[in-house]
């Protein structure tokens, strides 16, 4: 037999594109249409219907960037459109959607009169099923949304259209079609069946049978339909394929549980606000969707877009939490939102969980116990125990698969986290959380899969994401046509929880891959918007404080704790947490928007520190210093906790001195002493106790150093390697003078420019203190630069220490393996430290995540260590403006330091002591005190229920197994041991010494924690 398969598939192809697509309606009738446009931000839909409308039509642009046109669509359905099961009478819109991504263009809303959500229409979903029959009426209302297409196709080129104020007036759409159609059902069964069948026969081996045959079955459906009368003869074509349709899958196919899902990104390439919009589009298309399907779920993440539902679209709302009920749209994740898992701090991730799961089970009843983070850009080692402290058991994402050079050995294993908790996790082997169920997304799911032989089930989340609409019909069709397919996986509409414990069962004792789940990609993301990463890290710790002195007032003064505006407080801060915020990856008017935002968290938090205080303390004429950190030092303590080590605790305090020297000027406290040169760097760091020079010979300290910063792809999420390659050490200082000579501090300024931009430095020195101080101020206006901050240490570390949530991680200096060498650029939160058997040195910041830490020879050739911080970037997209002008940030080099040292000196530097005027001359007694600074108190606040019961969360932060005494100094009935939602746990972890029930007389408790352990504890007050 002659082989003409290429010249069939081609026949294929066209009679799909010609006929069949062509044949899917049978008749079109324009509408009559009105328009409105809003003249600035969004409006409501009663607002919107009592404009004034003037006539509009096919053909004619509309929509300026960002801006909302209404459409007031009416007609009739034609009385003589005849009455078929197989007939559908639908509405067709086409807003002038292109080919590009769905999700990054115009989208509408369709409404009835009576302000009833209907339908969305976007790209690749842009019919709405009508309910009016022939001579019926139509009377709808389309919100159309003009989001600009800022893609570009991601070629990453500088874009104006992020940014209102740049982005134009200029309408970017043009309207092609608002038609009333008569949809043949037939001749859309048909189109599935060869979207189907031609993409399993594409990915089978050309040599197979069943390929074969499905060629030929294809070609003799498109015999048997008649070219001029698609419509009539469409069941024909469909006969001619029923029997390789019914061919059952074979016996060992690989098992895909396809759940419905749409990741709507909270803010990305559009504004926070069209994400609002964006969320009920899309849960209106999946209604409709779920109407039609009764045995489709799906499931949605993120508490913050519920809310938004909930206030902006109340009818919407009611209408999911019906099928909530009915079980077919799934709350997942139990998060407030999808948040990026590198950066926000240990507590911050904790109230992603208590944030978000409160609201699922409060306005649901129900408690998802999967944690859904497809898209986050790499996950910390601290994740599996905050997952299980929470209450949950699974964790799923897809994001390793971007990995540039290793591979994930695994898509199910048990994840192990820093303190040894472990949580049962998959990686959806298709390779995406976009699918649309095709033959090639199916076929990548099953070669991928990494478990074969001991495991064969993988889920598939399907549905157009980025807030492209969700799932559609048509994926729905293919999943029925792929239940069991020969040659194909059998996919199985599912959901999270019957995923996970079916292959829980399948897979009871899969591997362990112990530690983060580090993504070989996107390293930028540490560093991009420095302004938001600030915020984000400022906002943290005020809120730490706020909550210690609310707490305090409480319940030493009856103060009422203000719940309502903390919780608002929070549920900004965490929605800025989302991962495409946090990481600097956003347009520049989410970025905008950001700042301002923590600006009035930092207002909101600062009055309420301050007015707590002079509740507490009375007002009158002093003023106190204020300490919310966990170790003890100068002023009023909100804790009592034990003092940070020193290196030596005996030696005499010593004043500061300041030295001109021919080497430059020495600073000098009896601990360290450091030397500045003529550049303003340091070349000579000599630890006094230790007796021993920090400087390698030939280096010099202190050294800032700009980098060409043009990744391959992806501006503001990646740093690639190359960047290494065009360096500029900043060595030329403009002037370096002393500001500050006294006993107890010395300070040297030192002044650079470069490019045009400007950089001044502050070096302090204190009495008492093994730590300098450095203070930037720059104001920075390069572009694609990349500036860093180097210590070469003579230390010779073959890790290094980085402080994430709640402990810290250790990660290779050198590169001995790919998985190393792909390490070059990690996160770090507070510190990181390097050291050697014996000795150590912390670095420590207030804003910074990203660092890199490496081996290089000294001037002898010897291995020393390298520890760089990742100050500033200057991406040109998504935002052309990323990180210009004026930034403030402070790091810290303390000698002489093991890890206690490292976790105190972040501390230090991230919660200083705070001076608040105008009160009593009072003493403050502390709730709580430890006597061991191995043990962290990191929360203290009134519980989520508003009993007014006080809640502490501690951690063992040194990475060794720890007790300490909790002293408590306020009156309690009884303390438990909760999880983070504050449940008791029905098994406690740790044992109360003191024993429970908890008298009242009983002020201390021993606790034994496991390294990195986290404790929360729940001290029981009168009613």
């Amino acid at each position: 037999m002659h082989d003409d398969s290429t010249l069939v598939e081609l026949r294929i192809s066209r009679f799909v594109r010609e006929r069949l697509r062509p044949a899917l309606n049978r008749a079109a009738v324009p509408l009559a249409i009105e328009s409105w446009d809003a003249p600035g931000e969004p409006v409501p839909f009663m607002d919107a219907i009592r404009q004034d409308y003037s006539p509009f039509g096919t053909g004619r642009t509309w929509g300026r960037p960002w801006g909302t046109t209404w459409l007031h669509v009416t007609g009739s359905v034609p009385a003589q459109w005849p009455v078929d099961d197989s007939l559908r009478v639908e509405l067709l819109v086409d807003l002038g959607f292109s080919k590009a991504t769905p999700g990054f263009q115009a989208e509408g809303l369709v409404w009835s009169p009576d302000g009833v959500i209907l339908k969305a229409v976007e790209p690749r979903n842009r019919s709405v099923p009508l309910t009016v029959g022939p001579g019926g009426r139509i009377d709808l209302y389309i919100e159309a949304a003009a989001n600009p297409d800022v893609t570009s196709g991601f070629t990453f080129v500088a874009t104006d259209k992020g940014d209102p104020a740049t982005a134009g007036a200029t309408p970017i759409y043009r309207l092609r079609q608002v038609d009333v159609v008569l949809k043949d059902q037939t001749v859309w069964e048909l189109l599935q069946d060869f979207w189907t069948l031609t993409g399993l026969m594409r990915e089978l081996p050309t040599g197979l049978a069943r390929r074969a045959e499905i060629l030929r079955a294809l070609e003799r459906s498109i015999d048997v339909v008649d070219p001029d009368d698609v419509a009539g003869t469409a069941s024909r074509g469909r006969a001619a394929l029923a029997e390789v349709l019914a061919r059952p899958a074979n016996a060992s196919a690989h098992h895909l549980h396809a759940v419905g899902h749409a990741h709507i990104d909270s803010a990305w390439l559009w504004p926070v606000r069209e994400t609002v919009r964006k969320v009920a589009r899309t849960f209106s298309n999946v209604l409709a969707l779920i109407e039609a399907n009764p045995d489709f779920t799906f499931a949605a993440s993120s508490a913050q877009q519920y809310a938004w539902l909930k206030e902006h679209y109340p009818e919407l709302f009611a209408r999911v939490k019906a099928q909530v009920a009915a079980g077919t749209f799934v709350p997942v994740g139990g998060m407030w939102v999808e948040s990026d898992t590198n950066m926000p701090g240990g507590e911050a991730l904790a109230r992603q969980f208590v944030a978000g799961k409160r609201f699922f089970m409060e306005e649901f009843g129900v408690e998802p116990l999967e944690v859904w983070l497809p898209d986050s850009f790499g996950y910390s080692a601290a994740l599996p125990q905050i997952v299980a402290a929470a209450g949950s058991r699974w964790f799923l994402t897809q994001k390793t698969s971007w990995n540039e050079t290793n591979l994930m050995p695994h898509h199910t294993f048990r994840w192990e986290g820093i303190d040894g908790t472990q949580i049962f996790t998959h990686f959806p082997p298709v390779d995406t959380y976009n699918a649309e169920l095709s033959g090639e997304e199916l076929a990548r799911a099953e070669h991928q899969y990494a478990e074969k032989g001991s495991a064969n089930t993988s889920l598939v989340p399907f549905g157009w994401g980025d807030g492209g609409g969700g799932p559609t019909t048509e994926m729905i069709a293919a999943a029925r046509r792929t239940e069991s397919l020969e040659g194909s996986p059998t996919v199985e509409l599912s959901s999270p929880r019957r995923f996970f414990e079916a292959a829980e069962a399948e897979y009871p004792e899969p591997p362990v891959w112990l530690g983060e789940l580090y993504l070989e990609f996107h390293r930028g993301t540490y560093t991009s918007q420095a302004r938001t990463k600030r915020g984000n890290r400022r906002s943290e710790h005020l809120l730490r404080e706020a909550e210690l002195w609310a707490a305090t007032a409480s319940v030493r003064s009856g103060v009422a704790y203000p719940y309502d505006l903390l919780e608002q407080t929070w549920h900004t801060v965490l929605l800025q947490q989302f991962h495409d915020i946090l990481p600097g990856s956003s347009i520049a008017w989410v970025h905008q928007e950001a700042e301002r935002n923590y600006a009035a968290v930092a207002d909101t938090l600062t009055d309420v520190i301050e007015t707590t205080v002079r509740q507490l303390c009375s007002t009158g004429d002093s003023t106190v210093l204020l300490n919310a950190g966990p170790y003890a030092l100068d002023g009023v303590a909100g804790l009592a906790g034990a003092d940070a080590a020193h290196p030596d605790p005996a030696a005499p305090a010593a004043d500061v001195t300041l030295t001109r020297t021919a080497a430059g000027l020495v600073l000098d406290n009896g601990l360290v002493a450091v030397t500045i040169d003529a550049d303003g760097l340091f070349s000579s760091v000599w630890d006094v106790i230790a007796h021993r020079e920090l400087v390698p010979a030939g280096s010099r300290g202190n050294l800032l150093q700009l980098h060409r910063d043009t990744p391959t792809q992806w501006d503001a999420w990646d740093i690639d390697e190359h960047y290494k390659r065009n360096t500029v050490d900043l060595t030329t200082a403009e002037s370096v003078e002393v500001i500050l000579d006294t006993p107890d501090r010395a300070r040297v300024r030192v002044t650079r420019a470069f490019g045009t931009s400007r950089v001044v430095e502050d070096i302090t020195l204190s009495a008492g203190s093994p730590a300098v101080d450095l203070h930037f101020d720059l104001d920075w206006h390069e572009r694609q630069k990349l500036l860093k901050l180097a210590f070469p240490l003579d230390v010779n570390a073959d890790r290094a220490a980085s402080e994430i949530q709640f402990g810290h991680v250790f990660r290779a200096t050198h590169t001995n393996t790919s998985w190393d060498a792909a390490r070059f650029e990690t996160v770090a939160h507070r510190w990181v430290h390097a050291g050697e058997p014996g000795y150590g040195v912390a670095v420590a910041n207030d804003s910074t995540y990203g660092h890199d830490i490496s081996r290089s020879p000294d001037g002898a050739g010897r291995s020393a260590t390298t520890v760089r911080l990742s100050l500033l970037r200057a991406a040109v997209f998504p935002d052309p403006a990323a990180d210009q002008g004026r930034h403030e940030l402070r790091v810290s080099l303390r000698v002489g330091s093991g890890i206690p040292e490292a976790v105190a000196e972040g501390y230090r530097l991230n919660l200083p002591l705070r001076t608040v005027t105008g009160v009593a001359d009072a003493v403050v007694e502390p709730l709580l005190r430890v006597d061991n600074p191995a043990v962290v108190i990191e929360a203290v606040k009134l519980a989520e229920d508003r009993s007014g019961d006080v809640i502490v969360r501690l951690y063992e932060a040194h990475g060794n197994r720890s007790t300490a005494r909790l002293i408590r100094h306020f009156e309690a009935t009884d303390v438990v041991e909760t999880d983070l939602l504050e449940r008791p746990l029905a098994e406690p972890r740790v044992e109360l010494a003191a024993g429970a029930p908890l008298p009242v007389e009983s002020h201390a408790l021993t606790l034994t924690l496991r390294p990195f352990e986290i404790v929360t504890l729940r001290f029981i007050r009168r009613r």
